[in-house]
């Protein structure tokens, strides 16, 4: 996985069929996916629950490009093995999850995985520099976490353009999770982002049997993403 800063869309299984998991991988990869991006919900770090390290496993053999996985869950660090022996390349973890981050991303690099860091919307950069060396990626919230299809929140802008200054030149990826279309992608994009996390913006208006516009919806994504990025 060598890094560069084109521009990567990662649709989130979130918003696929849950009984088609497989095939619908297939179909977005096949459509011009670059990542699959998994939300991993506990019902108590966030209110919502979704899905553990044995979905992760079995969708893993589906996945081509890279498996994702965005743990929205407190605590972390017991699971981290798991999730990791499941097959992720990243596995992203929440500044507010526990108290000892750093610790949790030594753990996640520690398993074989790239180390990725999420902010919630309220939480502040001034805790992100001392830890830059030991992240692959940030993922910054455009939404408060735990549902999907959630309106994009505009005061992270600033937040990702500070933040793609704090990063300077190191080979740290920008990823932005929520309320991303075409039209907030362009924000981003020109903010610094790389990578672009898109749940019914990708999967509305197609199927397995017709998943012709799984590949408008991100091409769409990625045009007006690219044209801010110029």
């Amino acid at each position: 996985m060598g890094f560069d800063r084109a521009i990567k869309i990662a649709p989130s299984i979130l918003s696929a069929d849950f009984a088609n998991f497989g095939a619908e991988i297939q179909a977005v990869e096949a459509q011009g996916a670059d990542w699959i991006h998994v939300d991993v919900m506990d019902g108590h770090f966030v209110p919502n629950l979704t899905f553990g390290p044995p979905l992760c496993k079995a969708i893993r053999r589906h996945i081509k490009t890279v498996m994702d996985v965005h743990l929205m869950i407190s605590p972390v660090d017991p699971y981290i093995e798991a999730f990791a022996d499941a097959g992720a390349d990243i596995l992203t973890a929440h500044l507010e999850a526990g108290p000892h981050i750093h610790r949790t991303l030594q753990a996640i690099r520690g398993a074989g995985c790239k180390a990725g860091l999420a902010l919630n919307p309220g939480t502040g950069l001034s805790d992100v520099e001392h830890l830059l060396d030991m992240v692959d990626l940030i993922c910054v919230m455009t939404v408060n976490p735990g549902f999907g299809g959630q309106k994009f929140i505009h005061s992270q802008i600033e937040k990702v353009r500070r933040l793609r200054a704090m990063i300077g030149d190191r080979p740290i990826h920008i990823e932005i999770d929520g309320g991303i279309d075409p039209t907030t992608a362009p924000l981003m994009a020109a903010a610094g982002a790389d990578v672009l996390v898109a749940g019914s913006a990708v999967f509305k208006g197609g199927s397995v049997d017709q998943p012709a516009p799984y590949g408008d919806n991100i091409r769409a994504i990625r045009a007006a993403a690219q044209a801010a990025q110029a």
